[in-house]
């Protein structure tokens, strides 16, 4: 569940007028709930409570380092993809020895960053990267830390941008060479130490049944593993789905209730439970979308409207520079009035000021029939909202706020168009 909903009239995001919030910082502005990432936090704990689990929140969903900053103080390790991301986590306050770095294009100086920090573990993706990492490894007098992502070839049926976990994706290493590749680290790979076994097939699943098909298919290789290389953690990666389509209802039980099929935290972990009980291993996941997706909400001004003989269009100042989901992989995302409607509704496209055809955030739905000046809040904008936005356009980065109960702060100051070119020269 997550903490948005109106309140007299008005959305809220736990006790604050998300209204209140447009008003002093402007528009676009990412808001984000702290309570609904500590309890989903608490939830996978509680869930995961039977195993010798570990939560490693996947920084590339959302990095901003106030986030990270209360992920660390929970107690939380981080599923880092660069060196740039191991900065943040330790400009934030988080501790480097709690990291697991994954990503198929480590570079030479963002491998001797890791060791020099001592993470907990390399999460590698070929054999000719943990080649790399032996020779460096080697050279500064250490043993790296390994695992090696197997590519299990199970279909997570997710959209084909966001699927990871068949043999045409290019991560991992496929499941019938896995067994020979950790022979080749054992024989010839001396400065390297087999630390564990790592897999992910996918963001944004909304069924259990693949990361069974894939814990199924995978554990006996770990069983192995771990008689021949005393391997300690099983990372069985993330991708647990939130709801897009539904989400401020699902804010309700009742909502729940009427959608039994719906993954949770609870039907994901009593699916694998029992398949992993047994292997006396830590198991890490990896959850990034399922922490920070339903705890965010955008924040934009309607700027104009203009009607066709085709289609009504709502111009807001949001675009797909800001959230590219839409247009990236036709991500859905609800769009709701800050100030409630109890009238009529408009089949409308939802459209940014971008100059290109794809900047849209919704497109043929029936939305509250707002009008110029009126604030609109985008729901579930916390995953690979910010995080990959961009200044296309030449237009600055939106304001990011933290909500606590009844209080607020601005975690990301809006950035200026002095500070968008401030590293750019022109040739003597």
């Amino acid at each position: 569940m997550h903490s948005f909903a109106y309140r007299n009239g008005s959305l809220h995001c736990e006790n604050v007028n998300l209204g209140d919030i447009a008003a002093a910082v402007g528009t676009p502005t990412f808001v984000y709930s702290k309570k609904t990432i500590t309890e989903d936090l608490a939830e996978f704990r509680r869930a995961l409570a039977p195993l010798n689990a570990h939560v490693a929140y996947a920084v590339k969903a959302c990095s901003n380092k106030a986030i990270l900053n209360l992920m660390a103080q929970q107690g939380v390790g981080f599923d880092i993809v660069s060196g740039g991301e191991l900065w943040r986590i330790i400009n934030a306050g988080g501790d480097p020895t709690l990291c697991t770095y994954a990503g198929v294009g480590k570079t030479e100086a963002e491998i001797r960053y890791a060791l020099e920090k001592q993470i907990y573990c390399f999460n590698c993706e070929s054999e000719n990267e943990l080649r790399e990492i032996n020779r460096i490894a080697g050279e500064m007098g250490v043993k790296a830390p390994v695992a090696v992502r197997v590519n299990p070839n199970v279909d997570a049926h997710t959209h084909k941008y966001i699927t990871t976990g068949t043999n045409e994706n290019k991560f991992g290493v496929d499941i019938t060479r896995i067994e020979q590749v950790y022979a080749t680290i054992a024989a010839e790979m001396p400065h390297l130490h087999i630390k564990g076994l790592q897999m992910h097939i996918g963001s944004q699943l909304t069924e259990v049944k693949p990361f069974v098909m894939a814990i199924e298919k995978v554990k006996p290789i770990v069983e192995k593993f771990k008689a021949l290389y005393g391997i300690e953690f099983w990372s069985i990666g993330g991708g647990i789905g939130i709801v897009y389509d539904g989400c401020l209802a699902s804010g309700k039980p009742e909502w729940w209730a009427a959608h039994p099929e719906q993954i949770t935290i609870q039907s994901y972990a009593d699916a694998i439970i029992p398949l992993l009980k047994d292997l006396g291993l830590t198991i890490i996941v990896e959850p990034g979308r399922r922490m920070v997706g339903n705890a965010c909400a955008m924040l934009t001004t309607c700027l104009y409207e203009k009607k066709g003989e085709a289609k009504t269009f709502k111009m807001i100042d949001a675009g797909m520079n800001d959230i590219i989901r839409p247009a990236l992989y036709e991500g859905y995302h609800e769009i709701w009035p800050v100030t409630e409607h109890s009238g009529d509704t408009i089949t409308a496209d939802i459209v940014g000021p971008i100059c290109e055809s794809g900047d849209f955030q919704a497109q043929n739905r029936a939305i509250a029939d707002v009008k110029p000046g009126e604030v609109l809040a985008e729901m579930s904008a916390g995953a690979y909202g910010f995080s990959m936005s961009s200044t296309y356009n030449s237009r600055p980065l939106a304001a990011e706020v933290l909500v606590d109960g009844d209080k607020w702060h601005i975690i990301r100051r809006r950035q200026t168009l002095e500070q968008i070119v401030e590293d750019e020269l022109l040739p003597e």
